[in-house]
């Protein structure tokens, strides 16, 4: 039996880094926590605010409480550093919740995958901002986040 590849895989270079920063945007950006879900390690280990999922059962069931409360939901991830299996992440946020008040999110990652390129560990740190509707800087139609759209340090974020 062969072993499941997620690729790019370990050791990273900054090219490939960039890649799988950018892939996992798209994921996060389909809101889809069964697509999401699965580039995760059956035993990975998330602090994600003062949540600690284990498994992607738990990781599933995060991301479907998520996204249930946070509507309209863009993301923009950037890297910031990295080393042979391990990546830093920037990223920034905006959703809104069900009465229409509009937040920012900004945080940071840290991410440890193994060798087949599924992460095993993901720390993040994340701050909410509240803005108003004409803040906004996201303005994509919900999916993925169009190319020629302007990065974080674009943005001066």
């Amino acid at each position: 039996m062969t072993q499941e590849i997620k690729a790019p895989v370990p050791p990273f270079t900054a090219e490939t880094a960039a890649q799988k920063v950018r892939m996992a945007e798209d994921a996060w950006n389909s809101r889809d926590p069964d697509r999401v879900a699965l580039v995760y390690t059956e035993d990975t280990l998330w602090r994600n605010r003062a949540e600690f999922p284990k498994g992607r059962d738990q990781v599933r069931e995060f991301l479907q409480r998520k996204w249930a409360k946070e509507l309209d939901y863009r993301l923009i991830k950037e890297l910031w550093a990295f080393t042979d299996h391990r990546i830093a992440v920037r990223f920034a946020y905006e959703w809104r919740d069900d009465s229409g008040q509009w937040s920012r999110s900004y945080g940071n990652e840290n991410w440890e995958f193994n060798s087949q390129g599924f992460m095993q560990r993901r720390f993040a740190s994340i701050n909410d901002l509240p803005i108003t509707s004409e803040q906004r800087l996201f303005h994509w139609p919900l999916g993925r986040r169009p190319d020629e759209h302007a990065s974080l340090s674009d943005l001066g974020l």
